[in-house]
């Protein structure tokens, strides 16, 4: 089965002024949707590759040629990114369990925001900032390109409870050479409830 490009759950100009209507159409629509057909055809090439989810291929990764690697984390990072991201109002809050433990584990929701954001800004080149949960504790850690924590050639292994792109694609637009800038208003379209529920799935 093919895999295909998820609607985007809002419109695009859903979550300004934060990212603005033409990049999330580029980026959903020309970006994630390159990565979908390179996807479909990297996989029709090899008759092992059929069949199989986005996660089986992550757990051989590291055997599997780099098409289906930046593809296929394209695709899956993508998909995951347009549900963590809410328009303002909807976004919601950390959970009290999860709130606690980012208290308890990253030093505060202040330290954690400000530790996600270098991990982002210090990311060299194009790639990702995770939240994940490692092991039963949280963790901040990045990947350069589409690479992911589900990927077994990752540094950090981990469930993915938050992620931002920090592709050029993903706001240059707006922001130009401003990594900073867009990290910073991406926290006013976070949507905690989507990472509340992945925190209760993983835990």
């Amino acid at each position: 089965m093919a895999f295909t490009l998820p609607p985007l759950p809002y419109a695009y100009d859903a979550l300004e002024p934060a990212i603005d209507k033409e990049t999330m159409t580029f980026h959903h629509d020309k970006h994630h949707q390159t990565y979908v057909d390179n996807l479909n055809k990297a996989v029709d090439a090899d008759p092992a590759l059929q069949g199989k989810s986005l996660e089986e291929l992550f757990a051989g990764m590291s055997k599997l040629p780099k098409a289906v690697r930046n593809n296929g984390g394209g695709h899956w990072n993508h998909s995951l990114f347009w549900e963590l991201l809410a328009p303002q109002g909807e976004t919601g809050e950390p959970s009290a369990e999860l709130a606690a433990k980012i208290d308890a584990e990253l030093g505060g929701l202040d330290k954690f925001k400000a530790d996600f954001d270098a991990a982002g800004a210090g990311q060299f080149g194009s790639g990702w900032a995770w939240l994940i949960l490692q092991d039963g504790k949280l963790k901040v850690t990045s990947t350069p390109n589409q690479d992911n924590p589900l990927m077994d050639l990752a540094d950090e292994k981990g469930a993915v409870l938050l992620a931002a792109d920090v592709w050029e694609h993903a706001y240059y637009l707006k922001y130009q050479n401003r990594r900073v800038d867009y990290l910073k208003a991406f926290w006013s379209v976070v949507n905690w409830n989507k990472v509340n529920e992945l925190y209760e799935a993983a835990k």
